[in-house]
């Protein structure tokens, strides 16, 4: 009978409970879409510097990682890989063969990083093949290269023109190689498109003088929120005095802190976010209130007890806070699939400070689920701790003044 009642109640006056339920819809609305682009923005961080090259976990020769030099790769061991792929959390395994380089066209030259990668495989983990924007892809035994876009306008080279590198092979011997460049690449990270040349592996270990040799295997693993606990689990698997095991928490340092700085940032401003969110709800449950006022003060003076009215209008308030939480999600739905699907894109200065900070400049959308539901029960929340207030009001009701007024 109460829940009728209170049902009844709002749509006796539909204007009030409108504007009450699109108080909610925007709230809601506005929360998931700035959880949406926060957490967009810092997955897609991660993607572009850690999922793009340097993988989740990767296993090095112990010492590796402080003296980054071809001296101290390691032989390539099946059985190793095998190891490695028996672990559950394990998808795949891919060698790399890794050193600095001079890269110089006929005017031109920069130091970059030379990446020696089984093509296949390394699409397989980095999504490499995604980033091609031009000419053809690495197969395996090509005596050729594919550069970063960044590096290929700094040396005013494009598709097939000869690459020059000129370096250091193991224990010391010289390693200089011309190739063509049979495809143009890009990172999302500006940093990353700035020095970076693949060449398939055996081709590598052949200007090296490193036969059967890499610098680290990569892992791509079924769960990346595992990628801390998975490296100390291998670093006690495998031998201490020969192998390595990194997470890019401890590769990436400087991002690790960024993305918790981000992270804490962005939970102190859902604070600030909820405390207008819960002003606005509230200012339209006042408004509600001081216009039920005659009316709460008829019923109780006809004999309607105030804990039965109290019960009523908290009623009419959870029905109130529900509807505008599922409407909310369900309007911000599209909206973020949209922006997901079509991200905004920055220019002029503000791109240019994203592009100095190595970030891609694009406001990305995240459609994980958490954020909708996330922000729908915590705006829902609000909306129901704050439907009590006409509960006070009723309580301290005088009927007689509040007919007068």
């Amino acid at each position: 009978m109460l829940l009728k009642l209170a049902w009844r109640n709002l749509w006796r006056n539909k204007r009030r409970s409108i504007i009450t339920i699109s108080a909610i819809v925007f709230a809601v609305v506005l929360s998931v879409l700035l959880d949406s682009v926060k957490k967009g923005l810092l997955d897609k961080m991660k993607e572009n510097v850690v999922g793009f090259y340097h993988g989740y976990v990767q296993v090095h020769r112990n010492g590796y990682w402080d003296d980054k030099t071809i001296d101290n790769s390691f032989d390539y061991d099946s059985m190793l890989i095998a190891s490695l792929q028996r672990r559950e959390e394990v998808d795949e395994v891919i060698p790399r063969l890794e050193s600095f380089v001079l890269a110089a066209s006929e005017s031109m030259s920069k130091g970059s990083m030379l990446v020696g990668v089984d093509p296949e495989k390394e699409d397989a983990v980095t999504t490499l093949k995604s980033k091609l924007i031009k000419g053809n892809y690495l197969q395996d035994g090509d005596h050729a290269v594919m550069v970063t876009t960044g590096l290929a306008d700094y040396l005013r080279l494009g598709l097939n023109d000869s690459l020059v590198v000129l370096g250091q092979g193991y224990h010391g011997v010289s390693a200089a190689g011309k190739y063509p460049i049979k495809g143009l690449i890009k990172f999302g990270s500006p940093e990353l498109n700035k020095g970076l040349i693949y060449l398939p592996i055996g081709e590598s270990q052949h200007l090296f003088g490193a036969d059967n040799k890499v610098t680290a295997f990569v892992l791509k693993l079924d769960n990346i929120r595992e990628a801390q606990k998975t490296s100390e689990e291998l670093g006690a698997m495998l031998p201490h005095d020969e192998y390595e095991t990194m997470s890019w928490q401890q590769m990436l340092p400087e991002l690790d802190q960024v993305i918790q700085g981000e992270e804490a940032e962005n939970k102190i401003f859902q604070v600030v976010l909820y405390m207008l969110i819960a002003f606005g709800i509230f200012g339209t449950i006042l408004m509600m209130t001081m216009e039920r006022q005659f009316e709460f003060g008829v019923m109780v003076a006809i004999g309607m007890n105030k804990a039965m009215l109290s019960l009523v209008v908290v009623l009419e308030n959870i029905f109130l806070s529900i509807l505008g939480a599922i409407v909310g999600v369900m309007v911000s739905l599209p909206v973020v699939l949209y922006l997901y699907r079509f991200p905004v894109s920055l220019s002029g200065q503000l791109a240019e400070a994203y592009e100095n900070f190595g970030m891609e400049p694009i406001y990305y959308f995240s459609t994980d689920a958490v954020v909708f539901y996330t922000q729908g029960l915590v705006v829902l929340s609000l909306a129901l701790v704050l439907a009590f207030y006409p509960v006070f009001k009723i309580w301290k009701l005088n009927p007689v003044a509040a007919m007068q007024s």
